[in-house]
């Protein structure tokens, strides 16, 4: 009770959007921007208390300020997560811990897409708002050849799709390639003409900084390559990374 007469002193407007459970949750992070975040976004998205729960114990704010500098860190915590171009819906590491697949064993691209497909809520969940879901092993036709794209989802904020191809191992130059290839399908065959251009995701296990960056070059600007790891993220060493920006 202390605690939260400290954070939300009587002279202070509260949201009616925000429940006690709600609160009980925030008043446990000492970071002010932190807790300022996830606040705006339980305003903004109507977060229930087990998303709420998920999202904090996934870092969500401190994987999404890791990528930006001192000024974005601060409106991150002041505005949550403004979707306005194709970049907001992006993360550099997607965090799957729910899937429960093993660190260290082998699975299959296969595996892995069934994994989601049975844990779709928590998926889009992890995504992030706007995210509708289309199908999986989308078929594309191309000269009487055929493709399937992962998973393919439209985002009803931005207009348009967003294709998913999932990489257990380390993503290749081909592999772009390929993502470039449904991307330029879809904007061609699938998209409306209310649509926005496709955007492509590439989702690997291990991402080679340099080998994206000279394989995207002169390329699509929606086309992401992005990481995924299958365990909570450490919070004290993103915490630290979060620090040293604001610190600069």
């Amino acid at each position: 009770m202390r605690k939260f007469y400290k954070y939300y002193p009587i002279c202070q407007n509260i949201s009616d959007k925000l429940s006690w459970s709600h609160f009980c949750e925030l008043i446990k992070l000492d970071d002010e921007l932190e807790r300022s975040f996830y606040q705006k976004q339980i305003e903004n998205e109507n977060w229930n208390i087990e998303t709420l729960k998920r999202q904090m114990n996934s870092s969500l704010f401190l994987r999404l300020a890791v990528s930006k500098d001192k000024q974005g860190i601060l409106d991150l915590s002041k505005e949550g997560i403004q979707i306005q171009k194709p970049e907001d819906i992006i993360k550099d590491t997607y965090t799957l811990e729910f899937l429960n697949l093993p660190e260290k064993e082998a699975y299959q691209e296969g595996e892995l897409e069934e994994k989601i497909i049975d844990n779709l809520q928590k998926f889009l969940m992890e995504l992030g708002k706007g995210f509708t879901f289309v199908g999986r092993q989308y078929p594309l036709l191309v000269n009487n050849r055929h493709y399937h794209c992962d998973l393919v989802f439209y985002h009803r904020i931005l207009k348009c799709f967003v294709l998913i191809d999932l990489k257990i191992n380390s993503v290749q130059h081909e592999d772009v390639g390929q993502m470039n290839m449904y991307m330029g399908y879809f904007a061609k065959e699938e998209n409306m003409p209310d649509d926005n251009p496709p955007i492509g995701i590439i989702l690997t296990r291990n991402k080679d900084e340099l080998l994206v960056e000279y394989t995207t070059y002169g390329m699509d600007s929606n086309l992401f390559v992005s990481k995924y790891e299958l365990y909570l993220p450490n919070r004290d060493e993103l915490k630290k990374l979060v620090d040293g920006i604001l610190e600069e």
